[in-house]
């Protein structure tokens, strides 16, 4: 674009700003979003390069002034809207405070050290199977005792363990 093509846009721009924001406005429906896009313009305009002659001053601007809001409301569009952002302030925080955290911990430790009093055989099904998650043939496998061996023994040591812990069912 010739330095002077791009003197006229900018000009035009200036002299009819108020015109173009109102037919702008009346277009989007917002004023904000209509002075947004013209102040956008203006930047665009003054990077414009290679192009040709512009018939309508006032026509160029307003399209390119309508693009670059229909852009703009694409991206807000992703995003979410207000009711919903504050929705989700307002949903109570799950993570446990510092007194749930030391209560957890210490009753981890006491696990812990019930867990040492088991056999050695019970303590391995019992971490294999409720800790890592294997399921009761691998852990079968994995010790060379059958299914049924590692189902008893995980009985065993939760009956043991929940006794140990207070959680015994009666």
């Amino acid at each position: 674009m010739s330095e002077d093509i791009r003197l006229v846009l900018l000009g035009f721009l200036t002299q009819r700003y108020g015109d173009l924001k109102r037919r702008l406005t009346r277009h989007l429906g917002s004023g904000d979003l209509a002075g947004d896009a013209l102040q956008d313009t203006w930047l665009r305009v003054e990077r414009l390069q290679g192009q040709g002659p512009v018939l309508d001053p006032h026509a160029f601007l307003l399209r390119m002034a309508a693009n670059i809001a229909v852009d703009h409301q694409r991206s807000h569009s992703r995003a979410l809207p207000r009711g919903e952002v504050e929705a989700l302030l307002e949903m109570p925080d799950s993570t446990p405070g510092p007194e749930q955290t030391a209560e957890d911990r210490s009753e981890m430790e006491a696990l812990l050290k019930v867990m040492q009093r088991l056999p050695k055989r019970r303590r391995e099904v019992l971490i294999l199977v409720r800790w890592e998650g294997l399921p009761h043939k691998e852990v079968a496998e994995r010790l060379g005792v059958s299914v049924r061996t590692v189902e008893h023994e995980l009985k065993i040591a939760h009956e043991f363990c929940a006794v140990r812990m207070g959680r015994h069912r009666k």
